[in-house]
Parts: C-alpha cells; sequence; structure tokens
C-alpha cells in the first residue's frame, strides 16, 4: 500500500513540476510524505527572496527565548505611529497606544502577515538570534538580514532569503516536535493551522475539509505558500518562485497542491 501512495505522490509531484517548468523565473518544490518517507524537490535548494515566509523563524526564535526564560508572551507592547507598517496586517488599522501582548504580535504575525507585528518582534527579539535559530534548525539557503519594508537596505540588494528544502525542514521538524520543544512545535503549528490568507495552498482544499498548517509570502514577482498538508497523510509542500508572474504561479500552485492531497 505505502509503495502505492509514494508511486501515486512521484506521479503527482511530476506532473506540477511539469507545470511550474512553464513559469517564468525560479519556481522550487518541495514535498515529503511523514507516512511513506516519499521525498522529492525541484530547484528546491535555490535561494529566493523570502517575503513573508521568513516570519516563520521569528515565530521560531520567540517560542526558543520563552522556552529559555528570556521572554514572556504576555509581556505587553504599546503600538506608537512609527511602528505602523504598510500593507498586511491589522495593527496599521488600530489606534495608536493601542496594547498588545508578545502572544498577539506572534499570532498576528502568522495569521494575518502583520508586518508591523513583525518588525516589532524583530526588535525584541534580535536579528542576530533569528538568524542563530535558523542555523540551528538546518535550514539551508535561509537568513534574515533586515526588518520588513526598509527600502533603503532593499536597494542595496540587502534582503532575507528562503529555500523550499530549507522551510520544507522547519515544517519537518514542527511535525516532529523538534521546533525548540514537542509543547512548542504543537503551538506553533496550532497558529500555523489558524492562517486566514487561503488563497493559495488550500484554495481548493479548504472547501474539501482538508485542513493546511501553512505560511504564505509574496512581494513583486515573488509568491510562496510552504505548509502541511493533512490529507491522507500529512505532507509537506512548499512552493516558492521569485521573478515569476504571480497570477500564473497562484493558479499552479494551487493545482499542485490539490494533485499533492488526494494521491493516494
Amino acid at each position: 500500500m505505502n509503495e502505492q501512495k509514494a508511486a501515486s505522490l512521484r506521479e503527482a509531484f511530476d506532473r506540477s513540476v511539469e507545470m511550474v517548468k512553464g513559469l517564468p523565473g525560479t519556481v522550487g518544490l518541495y514535498l515529503k510524505d511523514m507516512e511513506t518517507g516519499l521525498t522529492a524537490s525541484y530547484r528546491a535548494e535555490e535561494s529566493v527572496g523570502a517575503a513573508s515566509v521568513i516570519k516563520l523563524f521569528i515565530m521560531a526564535e520567540a517560542f526558543r527565548q520563552r522556552e529559555e526564560g528570556l521572554l514572556s508572551f504576555d509581556e505587553e507592547v504599546t503600538i506608537r505611529q512609527e511602528d505602523k507598517m504598510p500593507s498586511c496586517g491589522a495593527l496599521t488599522y488600530m489606534h495608536t497606544g493601542l496594547r498588545v501582548t508578545i502572544r498577539d504580535l506572534v499570532v498576528l504575525m502568522i495569521i494575518v502577515s502583520d508586518n508591523s507585528a513583525t518588525n516589532l518582534l524583530i526588535d525584541r527579539l534580535g536579528l542576530e538570534n533569528i538568524q542563530k535559530e535558523i542555523d540551528r534548525l538546518g535550514a539551508s539557503n535561509c537568513d534574515i538580514q533586515r526588518k520588513l519594508w526598509q527600502s533603503e537596505l532593499s536597494r542595496k540588494g540587502i534582503h532575507n532569503h528562503v529555500s523550499a528544502a530549507g522551510v520544507g525542514l522547519f515544517m519537518e521538524k514542527l511535525l516532529r516536535g523538534e521546533v525548540v520543544s514537542e509543547e512548542s512545535s504543537k503551538e506553533m503549528l496550532s497558529i500555523l493551522l489558524d492562517q486566514r490568507l487561503n488563497g493559495k495552498m488550500p484554495f481548493y482544499l479548504h472547501s474539501e475539509g482538508i485542513r493546511c498548517a501553512h505560511k504564505t509570502g509574496e512581494d513583486d514577482g515573488i509568491t510562496h505558500d510552504c505548509g502541511i498538508i493533512y490529507g491522507p497523510s500529512p505532507r509537506i509542500f512548499c512552493f516558492v518562485s521569485e521573478h515569476t508572474d504571480v497570477p500564473e504561479a497562484e493558479r499552479v500552485l494551487q493545482e499542485a497542491a490539490r494533485l499533492v492531497a488526494h494521491a493516494q
């Protein structure tokens, strides 16, 4: 049975790769089925602009610091006008002076990809500490070099990066309870399951009752979605892209996720 399932998954992945090959730019795919152990990849080690997928590693560092007694998730932060970042999230639209907890920041950063929450957490946790956590996790070709919306640094070519394989390993360690601790891993998975931005990987799956614990990312020419599809067995699926046609890439992502989810 496992051999049949692995063969079906391999076929679904190969069909996904054929679709991806029709897209411009760099596109990386990574798949791992936790039941059969099947692993498949396409350009998965290639580094691309991280966009909001970098927030996964910021979350992990927040949990590590909590575990070590360096941070309380009940600690409160006051939102100042200068803390409000453009685009994604909720805090930008809340009143100045709002008090939120570190836990609130972590949850908002993940489930609505709040950029204001992200930069506040980077300030509190420290860029170097986040990078050390990335390195501890062994996430290949993933790095954090700056906060979000730092246009001057961006013009100088200073960016954050991820790879499909690096994020895939992170997701596997979450499933195995190996990111910080088993308890913290379960908490992080619970947050990822509450994701509100569900137009990519789960586009077809949510209406079919298939859950996804995942994190999206997008920027000019960039669209990502990386996570776990809870289909016939837990399947790690990561799609990252750069210099691509975003609407077309997202259609491919949606279809590829459906193929992977239904292979059995």
